[in-house]
């Protein structure tokens, strides 16, 4: 919940001259900005009107087509915005909102039926890993995600540890890994090894353009959901050209 819709047109220009000017391929890199519901179509007329290559995307979806349901915004109103991708499943939807794994499920389909392709995000409380141990509740809360959306549907998963989210201590590479490592292969028991290979994993929880190429060198882990860094175009356009600060193992 930040930045008016004046606010966001500013950042997403910034972002995307200081993008144009590093010459960016978004072909290698997709970049996609998540505003509020409130910014969702300035930015949106913004991107068509300057033909900017970032994609866009919601920060939450209802589970509901229409109807009673004050302050919910559907699916296919997201669609004729041109949305591409919607969070659903954020750790501050869970815990501040009491969201449910059926929830958010359900919100997946709703993505999913409206053309869009919905960003779960999956993981753990600190209590959770001290008592369950790693990966063993983002992949029950996957598991529970995936189980209405028909095989061939398209999703990306972001794990974000909770323990981790705006403390400025990430968790390692090799930790992330792990849990990645997990959720590729309970993708394999749920789906096939083709849909697999095809989803996108991404982390997330304190990235910064100091710890990104880290993240991003791990071979399950394929891209990052930023947080508190992506308020600042500087860094988060530094974040997304992780590739030059990649150096050989």
């Amino acid at each position: 919940m930040h930045l008016d819709h004046l606010q966001a047109i500013a950042l997403v220009q910034k972002l995307a001259w200081s993008l144009k000017d590093a010459r960016h391929d978004y072909r290698q890199t997709e970049v996609a900005v998540f505003p509020p519901f409130t910014d969702l179509r300035s930015v949106q007329t913004l991107l068509a009107a300057d033909k900017l290559s970032l994609e866009l995307g919601a920060q939450d979806v209802s589970p509901h087509e229409s109807g009673a349901y004050t302050g919910d915004v559907s699916a296919a109103m997201l669609a004729k915005l041109e949305v591409t991708y919607t969070l659903v499943g954020h750790s501050e939807r869970r815990q501040g909102h009491g969201e449910s794994d059926d929830v958010v499920g359900r919100k997946a389909l709703a993505a999913h039926r409206a053309g869009m392709v919905p960003m779960i995000c999956v993981g753990e409380t600190a209590e959770d890993l001290e008592e369950h141990g790693a990966a063993a509740i983002p992949l029950a809360q996957l598991g529970a995600a995936i189980a209405e959306l028909p095989a061939d549907a398209d999703f990306v998963v972001a794990y974000e540890p909770v323990w981790a989210i705006g403390s400025g201590q990430a968790a390692t590479p090799e930790q992330a890994e792990q849990v990645a490592r997990a959720l590729r292969e309970q993708l394999r028991d749920l789906r096939d090894d083709a849909r697999a290979a095809a989803t996108r994993i991404l982390y997330g929880g304190s990235v910064s353009s100091q710890n990104v190429a880290g993240f991003l060198r791990q071979p399950n882990v394929d891209g990052a959901l930023v947080g508190g860094a992506s308020l600042q175009a500087d860094e988060f356009s530094r974040i997304v050209q992780f590739e030059k600060h990649v150096t050989a193992a």
